[in-house]
């Protein structure tokens, strides 16, 4: 599918101003056109669509307020950013309550123009998605469709299922706790020719040596202390079918020994057995460890590594792709509204910034459980951000603080996190402090904490801190 183009109307009685705003964003691949007054501004609107307006508020002929005025009433899904020279916290504020999404004040560096548009335009795609979402168009689809998303990586995933599947080819799915590892699993079977056949599940971190050895192989009576009677193996349960193994990192070296044996062969000697059984299983293997780094430490076999990366399939976190936050929200509402007997439509605008802007140290999972409590809190026909409870901390930071993780790579991960974000709030303090103490005047701000202007200021951007209006 061919990406929309972004169409955006300057509308400024400054010709040079216009001229250089339509340069600066055409840099970064936007459609611009412009208007020197408000009357033609209302005409070209009137004659194709925009996306988003670059407003002036003061103009000779129909001042800024009289077009934002009209737009909101007969074009309410185009965003206007209000652009002057006149600063003044009075006319932030009434901008805002018309319906302005931000407001820039004049002179604005290229950089300052072409981040205001950047989110004024996340923010219409953010809400269009919405729209489309809540029209029913995400509806429960077949088990090898529940890859939901929209972003690039989440397709490449797709089409790498769709490759392997119809092969009996091993496949290990590689990723963070929660990002849904098992799913592209049984999606991967589930497009196979074993698809009618059985699909098991066996999560290797939480047994012991013993324990997944006999539950993998199987144990004949007697085979060691406690062998009451005979157990069949997942492997011979499984025959025909797929078997999928996860969190592989913590298996045992020995038990790694015999699984390359039985990849190799598909034959298998239950404990306590003789006679070694043949199977036929396609095997599916998923880590949240990076498996390489262990094979250079010498906990995981080097032998057994390069046997079972046949097909390595990324899943990338959830903060990495961004796009597919809201559909996999709207997915679970549907799934939970239906589960509880609540007529819940979608979210409003408050909760979709409070979904899109975290950080999901938890990934789909995380997602999963807060849409379920959000779905029982609610007591309207959209979630709110109040039903999101588990997202309601202001600070990011503490949003990690707060967080449990499940494994130690997890907790080593969000360690980081956190100890990145402390920086980046100390950093944003810092700034704040120096330009509060001088009446936000940069250059004096920069001098009395002994920083360069320049450096200062990409320090201001980094945080995105502006001078308030």
């Amino acid at each position: 599918m061919a990406r929309k183009i972004v169409r955006l109307l300057i509308v400024d009685d400054e010709i040079q101003i216009c001229k250089s705003c339509v340069k600066i964003l055409a840099k970064v691949g936007y459609q611009a056109d412009f208007a020197l007054d408000g009357y033609n501004a209302l005409k070209l609107l009137a004659s194709k669509s925009y996306d988003c307006l670059l407003l002036d508020l003061k103009m000779s002929r129909m001042g800024g307020m009289q077009v934002l005025r009209a737009v909101k009433r007969n074009y309410p899904e185009t965003k206007v950013i209000v652009v002057t020279g006149y600063s003044s916290v009075s006319s932030a504020v009434e901008v805002m309550k018309l319906g302005a999404c931000d407001y820039l004040p004049k002179p604005f560096t290229p950089e300052e123009l072409r981040a205001v548009v950047k989110q004024a335009i996340s923010e219409k795609q953010l809400e269009t998605e919405n729209r489309r979402l809540k029209r029913g168009l995400v509806k429960n689809r077949p088990l090898s469709h529940q890859l939901i998303g929209n972003s690039p990586q989440i397709k490449k995933v797709v089409q790498m299922v769709a490759k392997v599947a119809p092969t009996d080819s091993t496949v290990v799915v590689c990723g963070e706790s929660g990002t849904g590892k098992e799913l592209i699993a049984r999606a991967v079977h589930a497009n196979s020719k074993r698809a009618d056949k059985v699909f098991f599940a066996v999560d290797c971190g939480t047994l012991s040596k013993n324990l997944l050895e006999s539950e993998l192989f199987g144990h004949k009576k007697g085979a060691f202390t406690g062998a009451y009677k005979e157990k069949q193996g997942v492997f011979l349960r499984a025959d025909g079918g797929t078997v999928f193994l996860d969190e592989i990192s913590n298996i045992d070296l020995e038990v790694q020994g015999k699984l390359l044996r039985f990849i190799e062969s598909r034959e298998f000697l239950p404990i306590g057995a003789t006679r070694p059984q043949k199977v036929d299983v396609r095997l599916i293997f998923a880590s949240n460890r990076n498996l390489k780094e262990l094979v250079d430490k010498g906990l995981f076999r080097e032998d057994f590594y390069y046997r079972i990366f046949v097909y390595p399939i990324d899943l990338p976190p959830l903060r990495e792709r961004k796009e597919d936050i809201l559909p996999i929200a709207y997915h679970f509402l549907s799934v939970f509204s239906n589960r509880i007997g609540k007529s819940i439509k979608g979210f409003n605008d408050n909760a979709i910034k409070h979904l899109t802007t975290f950080q999901w140290p938890g990934n789909v999972r995380q997602l999963r459980n807060v849409i379920e409590r959000a779905t029982i809190l609610s007591e309207s026909d959209h979630i709110s951000s109040k039903d999101l409870a588990l997202l309601n901390e202001a600070d990011p930071l503490e949003q990690l603080i707060d967080y449990v993780p499940e494994t130690n790579d997890e907790l080593k991960r969000v360690k980081k996190q956190i100890r990145a974000k402390a920086i980046a709030k100390v950093e944003k303090n810092f700034l704040l402090n120096a330009l509060l103490k001088n009446d936000w005047n940069i250059t004096r701000a920069a001098a009395k904490v002994g920083l360069q202007r320049t450096n200062f200021q990409a320090m201001m951007k980094k945080h995105g801190i502006r001078r308030p209006v």
